[in-house]
């Protein structure tokens, strides 16, 4: 009889060797590998109900596999390796006991005892230490998008605040091109004789009487304030090379007027800092003369005499006869038309036409018909008029760069990307430097001479239809297309892949095919914070 300890030795290990029943079970399944209390267990998907000892005895026995979870006994399987100090991870069960150690399994729990060292403390310090340099990374750089989202909402604001100032200018505007459309209708159907006739009242001549003084008064004012710089430049040349040991009284004098006229420290004491010098420049501060309500200061004598000097008198003009002549807010007395039955007033209108045709016939009313000269009203209400085009289109603008700013296909959901809205990055790599205008343009720029190509203009984020818009990921990548042409080749294009950093820059650049170009860089921009990134991709935040 052959002892039963020589009939153990004879066997296989794979059957000394029995694997526990919860071996390759991930912690959120470990409840459901429990015994019955009848010592039986039911498959995962419930199609069956086995014996515990079937559990993890090489042996499929489940339709799922799921009676195999230490084991490759079942197809299509995956083995979970605990690797405490380190993170638990998958790998398929037909990895299990193969002989080979796997890296994703550091505590070696994929092979059989002893043939794997456990190097999960040794991996998982290594791992923490790296991941600790990256959060503290990311909690830097997330400071920064921090700022980014602040300033996207500053400037939503902003554009909102000039879009409305931009509404309420156009309606001034629209006001305004409405009143210079009247007086150029008035100007041209106004005969020339009769405007000629209005030139000559006295209100007009006034206008133009005060026009002629005033352009002679600033041109007087102009010699004069060129008179006054160049006396300047004398005395301070005199002020500042005068020898006060030749006791020249009448320069001395001189020296002194022009100090107290110009409000400058004698120049003997400039650079003395002494509190009575300071004292002193209070006491010879020059004080400003205070103006009576409606005067004009210095400046704005020079800021708002070329508009008066540039007033059409003749707009001006008709605009005082139309209000001198205009009834009274609210009267009809002048109106006879509110005196008269509706039915009435057609046959008048004709019949009032009638009349003045007449009167124009027998030279009663003049029927001068030639065109005033109404060049001025329609060159003021063409500028009015180009300038309220261009306010709407600012407002425009201003309005579709205010929506813009968190649109998740543009500057991201928060808006974080608006900051770096044409904020150039360059990279230098001897001899070419790459320069990246994000949201605009790639070049390509030689650093001994020759030609500047483009290497793409923006196009859009991650074009991949697994990625979702609005997600980290989808603005990890940025395409820019249609570069200049590569000789008998296609089109530059570049990829521009980006992780979080703590600054905005280019790491690489390489030429993967022929004019196909893809750059890696980073941003603060992709950074969220820890308690964003509770995900990563799609998936739970690693912990050890």
């Amino acid at each position: 009889m052959i002892p039963w300890v020589f009939l153990v030795c004879s066997l296989p290990l794979s059957a000394a060797v029995v694997p526990t029943k919860t071996l390759g079970v991930s912690p959120d399944l470990s409840s459901k590998y429990v015994p019955s209390k009848a010592g039986t267990w039911r498959c995962l998907d419930g199609s069956k109900e086995i014996s515990w000892d079937f559990v993890n005895d090489d042996s499929c026995d489940c339709l799922d596999g799921s009676d195999e979870p230490g084991t490759g006994a079942c197809p299509d399987t995956q083995f979970y390796c605990q690797n405490e100090g380190h993170i638990g991870t998958y790998i398929p069960s037909s990895r299990v006991n193969d002989g080979l150690c796997e890296v994703q399994c550091c505590d070696g729990s994929d092979e059989r005892s002893g043939v794997c060292p456990n190097l999960c403390k040794e991996i998982g310090d290594a791992y923490k230490k790296k991941r600790d340099a990256e959060l503290k990374i990311q909690r830097e750089g997330a400071k920064v998008r921090s700022s980014y989202i602040a300033y996207a909402h500053q400037e939503k604001k902003r554009l909102e605040a000039e879009a409305q100032a931009l509404a309420e200018q156009i309606k001034i505007k629209e006001k305004e091109v409405q009143r210079l459309q009247d007086i150029a209708e008035r100007t041209e159907s106004l005969s020339q004789a009769a405007l000629e006739q209005k030139k000559k009242s006295p209100l007009y001549q006034s206008l133009l009487a005060h026009n002629n003084a005033l352009k002679s008064l600033q041109r007087e004012h102009n010699k004069h304030l060129e008179r006054e710089k160049a006396l300047g430049e004398i005395l301070d040349a005199l002020r500042t090379g005068y020898n006060p040991n030749y006791q020249d009284m009448a320069v001395l004098e001189a020296v002194r007027g022009w100090e107290e006229l110009a409000g400058l420290p004698h120049i003997n004491d400039v650079g003395k800092e002494t509190e009575g010098s300071e004292e002193s420049k209070e006491e010879d501060a020059v004080i400003e003369e205070e103006l009576e309500e409606g005067a004009l200061s210095a400046d704005d004598l020079q800021r708002e005499v070329p508009g008066l000097l540039d007033t059409d008198y003749i707009s001006l003009m008709l605009e005082h006869e139309e209000h001198i002549q205009a009834p009274v807010e609210g009267s009809i007395l002048f109106d006879l038309t509110s005196y008269m039955p509706d039915s009435v007033i057609p046959a008048y209108e004709d019949f009032k036409d009638i009349l003045i045709s007449w009167l124009q016939k027998f030279g009663i009313v003049s029927a001068d018909g030639s065109a005033a000269d109404s060049s001025r009203a329609q060159q003021a209400l063409h500028d009015a008029e180009n300038e309220l085009d261009s306010l709407k289109k600012n407002m425009e603008t201003a309005e579709s760069d205010a929506k813009e700013i968190f649109n998740i296909h543009g500057f991201g959901a928060k808006g974080e990307w608006k900051k770096l809205d044409g904020t150039c990055l360059e990279k230098d790599t001897g001899d070419y430097t790459y320069e990246v205008c994000l949201f605009k343009e790639v070049k390509q720029k030689p650093n001994h001479g020759g030609t500047t190509f483009s290497l793409g203009k923006f196009e859009s984020w991650n074009p991949s239809s697994e990625v979702e818009p609005g997600r980290p990921e989808f603005y990890q990548k940025q395409v820019y297309k249609h570069g200049t042409r590569c000789w008998n080749g296609p089109e530059r294009n570049v990829v521009l892949k980006l992780t979080c950093g703590v600054e905005n820059a280019i790491l690489t650049v390489q030429e993967l095919e022929k004019c196909e170009y893809e750059f890696t860089g980073t941003s603060p921009a992709l950074c969220l914070s820890v308690q964003e990134n509770g995900t990563k991709n799609g998936q739970p935040r690693e912990e050890l």
